[in-house]
């Protein structure tokens, strides 16, 4: 185990500035913000270093507490959002037409199979691109929503708590965010 004495702060920026930009910027896909939040990471960890009990490696560390700061950056961006997002007239209405009276899809919304491609890393690279561009067309709320559950792969009760909203509101956020998102793919892939 590592000790808070152990600790080698002077090396941070060499050793895992990149790893956590990296992090960050798939979070949320802006250069300055991404450097913004791990110098807030760098700087909480430095304020912090007598409270590390060396349980978990340096990067692990820094890497929880990015998570935090991305975590309250969405919702910081999300506060006040959450009433217009949810009590838009019209929208659930329009998302149930996309399945018929026994849940399944509509013929005419049925998402569409993929096309086949045989280099399969240009494909993945395509689909990043692609997520990231639907993405940014999602309203704050709904990106941060889903981002949390679908890259940071966090439970729905803890992006409940975090975010700020209801079980509820989750739902019908990830629903809607799903449903954007799939059309938006069919539309551009």
């Amino acid at each position: 185990m590592q000790s808070n004495k152990n600790i080698q702060a002077h090396k941070w920026v060499n050793e895992y500035a990149d790893y956590l930009f990296h992090y960050a910027h798939q979070r949320v896909d802006d250069v300055a913000l991404s450097n913004d939040l791990i110098q807030d990471t760098f700087l909480s960890a430095l304020e912090g270093m007598d409270k590390f009990e060396g349980r978990s490696s340096e990067l692990t560390w820094l890497r929880a507490i990015l998570k935090n700061k991305i975590i309250d950056h969405y919702r910081k961006q999300a506060s006040g959002l959450n009433k217009i997002m949810i009590n838009m007239p019209g929208k659930q209405e329009e998302a149930l037409d996309f399945f018929d009276e026994n849940g399944i899809w509509k013929e005419a919304f049925a998402p569409k199979p993929f096309a086949e491609q045989a280099d399969e890393k240009l494909q993945a690279k395509e689909f990043y691109e692609i997520l990231k561009m639907c993405m940014k067309k999602l309203p704050k709320l709904w990106a941060s929503v889903f981002s949390l559950k679908h890259i940071d792969e966090e439970d729905s009760s803890v992006i409940c708590e975090q975010m700020n909203i209801t079980n509820a509101n989750y739902w019908v956020i990830i629903h809607r965010a799903k449903l954007n998102l799939r059309e938006c793919f069919q539309n551009n892939w």
